[in-house]
């Protein structure tokens, strides 16, 4: 089975409609979520030749996506079971993340089920209007569950990062795509391949095979496969490292500043206050989230280090600094008209001056605590 998300729901659709006339035997399951409202989430399953199954699947917790869950992999396995298919094609509805689906798939199927693929299907022409949207996924009636509190472009940017593909649609009146368009998408997601829809590159694409656990890994921040320095087209990507830690309150201070200083933005970093807690800076459409993930390794006992994941330990060894460890400012900003000497001069000025950072670790911790508020909100 191929799991085929995106937010632009008309080339998704398209692609899917691509990979039933080009893969025999391939069927399409669809769940949509917009009629999550009514109490019920609603089912098709299609093939080249149109609709020929639906039902309904009740709400679970009053979450559309739990619908999605429990429905999902049953209908995959009968499917499968009664030999209806070569392929099972799962269409995402726009807002459900291909990670989210993808583990739900490889935890819950059987030896009847094998995951083949991931793709999110991209219109270059909507891809920044998307990545700048920071409205949240309830204004844009997209919301998978009352408590939904996503936005349309951090979605977009989840969905766009995670797959080994994207496919990309044709622009109308068949023109090319706007090359700064594709340098856009190069340069958040480097490492994935780019098929052109309705061809064979994504049938293929569709039954290479997917690994979910490497997939995972991909995105941990720990261990994040960033992208590298990059400019084309007036596309820009910058790459910002140091391992001194930030002054908890000039770095609260220039927040809006940062993450409104390019269209996406992600990476790990540490606060002098917090020098044990690895943290996640995760940014797109004038919205950021950060995050506690965990313990930098340098914190942890020798004996916990045996837990550790063998990437996470590599991942780590890259960054190794004789006094520090793995801690490190690791922030990549990507956006067209990047203002990079703007942007790399605010973000030292958020660093500890050689005086505070000369007063020693325990006089850090007693820098005032800006961030509690994000990161240990009073429930």
């Amino acid at each position: 089975m191929a799991l085929v998300a995106g937010l632009h729901a008309d080339a998704r659709r398209a692609a899917v409609e691509g990979l039933l006339r080009t893969v025999p035997g391939s069927v399409a399951l669809h769940h949509d979520l917009a009629t999550a409202g009514e109490g019920t989430v609603l089912r098709t399953v299609r093939d080249s030749g149109g609709v020929f199954g639906t039902g309904e699947a009740p709400l679970v917790n009053d979450c559309a996506c739990c619908a999605l869950r429990e429905d999902l992999v049953p209908e995959l396995e009968r499917l499968a079971d009664g030999g209806l298919c070569r392929l099972a094609v799962v269409e995402l509805w726009d807002s459900v993340e291909p990670q989210a689906m993808a583990e739900v798939v490889a935890a819950l199927s059987g030896e009847a089920l094998e995951l083949t693929g991931v793709i999110t299907v991209v219109d270059p022409s909507l891809l920044v209007p998307y990545l700048s949207c920071g409205d949240d996924l309830a204004e844009a009636g997209l919301a998978a569950a009352a408590s939904d509190r996503r936005t349309v472009a951090d979605t977009w940017a989840r969905q766009l990062e995670y797959p080994p593909v994207l496919a990309i649609a044709p622009p109308e009146g068949g023109e090319e795509p706007d090359p700064a368009d594709l340098a856009l998408l190069s340069q958040l997601h480097p490492t994935a391949r780019q098929v052109p829809t309705g061809t064979g590159a994504l049938a293929a694409a569709a039954l290479e095979g997917f690994d979910v656990e490497a997939a995972a890994s991909r995105r941990h921040p720990a261990c994040a496969q960033l992208p590298q320095e990059a400019e084309e087209y007036g596309v820009t990507t910058t790459v910002w490292h140091r391992t001194r830690p930030f002054h908890p309150e000039r770095l609260y201070a220039a927040l809006e500043d940062l993450t409104c200083a390019a269209a996406r933005s992600r990476g790990r970093f540490w606060l002098a206050d917090r020098p044990d807690t690895l943290l996640s800076w995760d940014a797109a459409g004038g919205a950021l989230c950060v995050e506690n993930a965990g313990p930098w390794l340098a914190a942890l006992p020798d004996a916990a280090w045996e837990m550790v994941p063998p990437v996470r330990r590599a991942a780590a060894a890259l960054d190794w600094d004789p006094e520090h460890g793995d801690r490190a400012q690791h922030l990549v900003f990507t956006s067209p008209g990047l203002d990079r000497k703007g942007l790399l001069e605010l973000l030292e000025s958020c660093l500890l001056t050689d005086a505070e950072y000369e007063a020693g670790r325990e006089a850090w911790k007693q820098l005032p605590p800006a961030f509690d508020s994000l990161l240990d909100p009073v429930s």
